[in-house]
């Protein structure tokens, strides 16, 4: 393997580890506010949801396949459910569909 190969593996190891690393460095001990703990609490399904929302309408087979799964895992985030467990119950779900269908 050439040298510049393995200084850019390097260098995006770098790059990926620090934004990961300072936050704990820097807020170590100290507690945030709750305005922001709710904001960090919502990242995870705002993520998820801008992901996956766009796959729904731009599924070239069925659009049915993407309405179901998006409206099983709406469902389930209303509930309540875990991120996982959302994505695992559409993904679930989708296969029952897939299978009966």
């Amino acid at each position: 393997m050439r040298s510049e190969i393995v200084w850019m593996i390097v260098g995006m190891g770098l790059v990926t580890y620090i934004p990961r690393m300072l936050p704990f460095v820097l807020f170590k001990g100290k507690e945030l506010p709750p305005f922001l703990q709710g904001v960090l609490k919502n990242v995870p399904s705002a993520t998820l949801g801008a992901l996956i929302f766009p796959g729904v309408f731009f599924i070239n087979e069925d659009i049915w396949f993407g309405i179901f799964g998006a409206a099983v895992a709406f469902i389930a985030a209303y509930l309540g459910a875990n991120v996982i467990v959302v994505v695992l119950g559409s993904i679930a779900a989708l296969s029952l569909y897939s299978f009966i269908i």
